[in-house]
């Protein structure tokens, strides 16, 4: 029989995280274990991670959705229980505990190894490359980051704009610039809807000096005729981000279809589980629409459940946003690392198991 319980940790920055909604000091994750109580030590594990300020499920209710799933779940008595049931048992406006339940019941289904797909990811037979992110704060801090990311042998940066001086803003790309050219450094920004529609474009013509590949969400979500219009009009490609948070299944098309981007980014955590992200990148494919994976601030299980999710599905050595599980002091314990710009997974490492 399955057994379903739950752990939680606050994970803890190693620098506040500065954000379009302030500076995050901790991030409580919240860790879905499923078990056969025949064989207890054999455990499926998922995230559960949302965000203040972006998630539909962040609140002060969240542990009881939590408790609530757990003894749904254990009232049945399933002997089996594929990932496929988590979109039965968890509804769509708990998108990051539906996350959870279906990575949890993937494991479990692929031996509880945390080995979600049968990738040359996941047997460390290559690596996935990813952007590295650069976070807002004052020039000096971001000027740090910059340079770091550089040394690392980064051929992709994702910087978040939108808190400083846009002039300052300017200045910081321009010396990347000076220092990498677009041949040798791909260059993307992240507004976090912080533009005004009236002065959207404007700043987008500023930006298209250095060469951007994307913008992602240059005004806020829901305005889809502005946010149409800035895609047919920017000289910067634009990527849909919080566009695609709570959006239902059957509206998927329409929103892609009037809006036309040029990117979506998929984020498990925030539309609701891998099943819901393919609807996405299916959908995104028959447009004509690039996307790209990222993290939302996940622990290590969730980045992972990402990547090999991404190792499954990318084929074309595009950079994902995958690393932000550097982020934490008190991170779980996993065999990810990051070499040369690219995420890698050793299958021989070992896992801690949360709680």
């Amino acid at each position: 029989m399955l057994t379903l319980r739950y752990s939680h940790r606050p994970l803890r920055f190693n620098f506040p995280a500065r954000t379009s909604r302030g500076a995050l000091t901790e991030h409580v994750a919240w860790y879905l274990h499923v078990y056969d109580t025949a064989q207890p030590h054999v455990v499926g594990l998922g995230e559960a991670a949302p965000l203040a300020g972006l998630s539909p499920d962040y609140g002060p209710g969240f542990e009881a959705h939590i408790q609530a799933l757990c003894a749904e779940f254990n009232r049945r008595a399933l002997a089996e229980s594929p990932p496929e049931h988590a979109h039965q048992l968890v509804g769509e406006e708990l998108p990051a505990l539906r996350f959870a339940l279906e990575t949890a019941l993937l494991d479990l289904h692929h031996g509880g190894q945390r080995l979600l797909y049968d990738t040359p990811f996941s047997r460390g037979e290559a690596g996935l490359p990813i952007n590295g992110l650069v976070w807002m704060g004052d020039a000096a801090f971001m000027r740090e980051q910059i340079q770091k990311k550089l040394a690392e042998g980064y051929s992709c940066l994702k910087l978040k704009i939108g808190s400083l001086d846009f002039a300052t803003e300017l200045q910081l790309l321009r010396e990347i610039r000076a220092v990498a050219g677009p041949k040798e450094l791909t260059l993307r920004v992240d507004a976090n809807g912080a533009f005004a529609p009236a002065e959207a474009l404007a700043k987008l013509v500023a930006l298209s000096e250095f060469a951007i590949h994307s913008i992602e969400q240059p005004i806020r979500a829901g305005q889809w005729a502005e946010m149409a219009r800035l895609c047919q009009e920017s000289p910067v490609p634009v990527a849909l981000d919080e566009e695609l948070i709570g959006v239902p299944a059957e509206q998927q098309t329409a929103l892609l279809s009037e809006i036309r981007p040029a990117y979506i980014i998929l984020k498990p955590t925030l539309v609701g589980g891998l099943q819901r992200t393919l609807q996405w990148l299916h959908a995104a494919n028959q447009l004509g629409i690039g996307w790209w994976l990222t993290s939302a601030l996940e622990s290590n299980v969730g980045l992972n459940a990402i990547s090999q999710f991404a190792g499954q599905y990318v084929t074309d050595g595009f950079p994902q946003g995958l690393g932000t599980g550097q982020l934490y002091h008190n991170n779980v314990a996993a065999p990810l690392h990051i070499r040369g710009g690219a995420l890698h997974y050793n299958p021989q490492g070992t896992w801690e198991l949360p709680g």
